[in-house]
């Protein structure tokens, strides 16, 4: 039971600090226009597919994205009434710290700021100076206790993510992906509201609308691109959808249905059924080390792409975990290959190689069902019996299979204890 409290404990606390955001982006809409305008502002972020599947999730990107909502709460929009530069600045100076490109979306947000601010050098000296160094300086000393050396991480992501692009290593789209594919699906059925309300939003909101393409266009520079990236600007989109739906009088009722019906589809589907394999066969694997009294003797390999599922932070027990390895190259190989892609060139081969004898084999195997009949071979000599199944996707591409296999290997002193057992109860 405890076990379970500390998997969703952080998961509930994500939904209350989103929900809080939710809160905000309702609140500094009524101030910017009406009531009207709000709720259906409101109703549109509470409708987003793609909010519903990130709002609860302990990423970075989702903590990101709810600072930045708080953030504009009290950023100096024409209109609004909780205008804080100090409170504005400290939450995106947050952001920053905890991932540094919350400062993609901010920068035409904080240079319009200025722009517009008679009292330049107050706002810099008195403002934006101390904020930033104390946040700075607090994320240095954390660093400094954590790596055990003064460590500027903001820089070492920079370093890594642009200077040098190892992001690409785990993945590249074209530069067009965002504005062909990405932002598309995030927004879902939005799309054709949110275009609705550019057209109809007044001139003062226009900085929002900057901000998206903005972000759109300094993503689509670097080579490795994720949906979860921009999720901190579909908020601003809502507010669009939500003067979209505020005009719409003889099709609003449709509309509305619309909306609501095929994101509560998507919202369910990505939520609760596709690639929930790999959550489901922690539960298991939790089972597996509560259940065995001798936890040293059970271990587990994931023979899976690298992060597929979760780690301890869902087992939340002291049993000897495994799984494929892929860490950038750091040395500049040209034909530099990590274990996971070593392994799927030749899995049995490999498994053959890494587990030269009995002792070294782990006493559970989880693997994709695109997997088995490649390594039947090694699980049959191996003894190794499938024990768990569990579905994953409808949509099994590459190295990621329908369906999640656990296989457990049946010791040849336990075979031959349970049927000596078996002889004397005869005799």
């Amino acid at each position: 039971m405890q076990s379970k409290q500390k998997i969703w404990i952080p998961r509930l606390a994500q939904a209350l600090l989103s929900a809080v955001a939710d809160m905000r982006l309702y609140s500094l809409t009524k101030q910017l226009e009406n009531q009207e305008v709000a709720r259906w502002v409101f109703f549109c972020q509470l409708c987003s597919w793609f909010t519903w599947y990130c709002c609860t999730r302990t990423l970075t990107n989702t903590m990101e994205t709810v600072l930045t909502i708080i953030a504009l709460f009290y950023y100096p929009l024409e209109g609004s009434k909780s205008m804080n530069s100090v409170k504005y600045s400290s939450l995106v100076a947050l952001a920053f710290i905890i991932r540094p490109t919350a400062v993609i979306p901010w920068t035409p947000l904080l240079f319009r700021h200025f722009c517009q601010e008679p009292r330049k050098l107050d706002l810099i000296l008195h403002h934006f100076l101390p904020v930033g160094f104390a946040t700075l300086s607090l994320s240095l000393m954390i660093d400094r206790i954590f790596f055990g050396q003064w460590t500027l991480v903001q820089f070492n992501f920079l370093k890594f993510n642009v200077l040098q692009n190892l992001g690409i290593f785990y993945g590249s789209h074209p530069w067009h992906w965002y504005f062909s594919q990405g932002f598309p699906v995030i927004l879902g059925t939005h799309l054709p509201f949110f275009i609705h309300g550019c057209y109809l939003a007044p001139k003062r909101h226009r900085i929002l609308l900057v901000t998206v393409l903005w972000t759109l266009l300094v993503y689509s520079m670097l080579s490795h691109k994720e949906f979860r990236f921009i999720y901190p600007v579909l908020p601003f989109c809502m507010v669009f959808c939500g003067y979209s739906l505020t005009h719409l009088k003889t099709w609003k009722k449709p509309a509305l249905s619309f909306l609501f019906l095929s994101n509560l589809f998507l919202a369910l589907y990505t939520g609760l059924v596709h690639q929930r394999g790999t959550l489901d066969v922690m539960s298991h694997i939790q089972k597996v080390c509560y259940n065995n009294p001798n936890k040293s003797s059970a271990s587990i390999f994931i023979m899976m792409p690298c992060h597929s599922t979760p780690y301890y932070s869902h087992v939340h027990c002291p049993l000897p975990m495994r799984f494929l390895q892929c860490p950038p190259d750091l040395t500049g190989k040209s034909q530099y290959l990590d274990e996971a892609d070593v392994f799927y060139l030749n899995p049995l081969n490999w498994l053959h190689r890494e587990f030269h004898d009995d002792a070294s084999l782990p006493t559970h195997l989880i693997t994709f069902s695109i997997l088995a009949e490649e390594i039947s071979a090694f699980l049959i000599s191996s003894n190794y019996n499938r024990t768990a199944v569990f579905f994953h996707t409808h949509l099994p591409e590459g190295r990621i299979g329908s369906h999640v296999y656990v296989y457990e290997r049946k010791l040849k002193g336990k075979f031959n204890t349970k049927m000596n057992s078996e002889l004397s109860e005869i005799n």
